[in-house]
């Protein structure tokens, strides 16, 4: 779960990706590609839409075919949005409501290199970071760090912006965390519950990643 500090973070937080200066040109012929994905790892993300905050616990497992967003709403809701590689997910609460929904998508968790193919737009200072920006198919703004090659934000076509506030390559969260409770197989439908996701490759609700981008 989340720590204090990044809590703290969150409540802190005033450096927007929309706010930061101007790309420098690009050459197409030297520019970087995005560094993939780690096959696994566990980073705490500070979401903002419109001013509307979240904090998500994010576990990638990618050689598991597994993916967990543990997603604190600001004063709000605590949900869970474990996802399959077969495209099996669940979405629910572990508190005393009880509340659970699942899909069937057509397609899994993203791949390590959905950004193959992205286009480069140069750089960008970010959340204090010079960042390389690269476009995935006008869906995803993508900024990684230009010294540690770590993801520093994304930003989304509808605004929903992701910043990384810490990013632990290999971490790997114990199997017991990855059961979903039993109410979740007895027939009990939440239709209130959202369907969000950081890195899924199939459409949300929310319209965060989508499977045309063909990831």
């Amino acid at each position: 779960m989340a720590s204090p500090i990044a809590i703290l973070t969150l409540l802190c937080l005033s450096c927007m990706c929309s706010s930061s200066v101007a790309l420098s040109s690009t050459n197409s012929e030297s520019d970087p590609v995005p560094t993939p994905w780690p096959e696994q790892f566990h980073s705490i993300l500070v979401m903002n839409y419109n001013g509307i905050l979240q904090l998500i616990d994010l576990w990638y497992d990618w050689p598991n075919g597994r993916n967990f967003n543990i997603i604190q709403h600001q004063l709000g809701k605590l949900l869970y949005d474990l996802e399959w590689n077969n495209g099996t997910s669940f979405f629910y609460t572990l508190d005393s409501n009880r509340e659970c929904r699942s899909a069937q998508l057509e397609v899994g968790i993203l791949r390590p290199n959905w950004l193959d193919g992205a286009t480069y737009l140069g750089q960008r200072h970010v959340d204090g970071f010079l960042c390389n920006v690269w476009q995935k198919v006008d869906f995803i703004t993508y900024y990684e760090d230009v010294v540690t090659n770590r993801p520093v934000c994304w930003v989304f076509y509808t605004g929903r912006e992701a910043h990384v506030m810490t990013f632990e390559v290999g971490a790997v969260l114990e199997d017991a965390k990855w059961q979903v409770p039993a109410y979740c197989f007895h027939n009990v439908t939440h239709p209130s519950l959202p369907q969000f996701s950081i890195t899924s490759s199939a459409i949300l609700v929310d319209g965060v990643l989508t499977g045309s981008m063909g990831l």
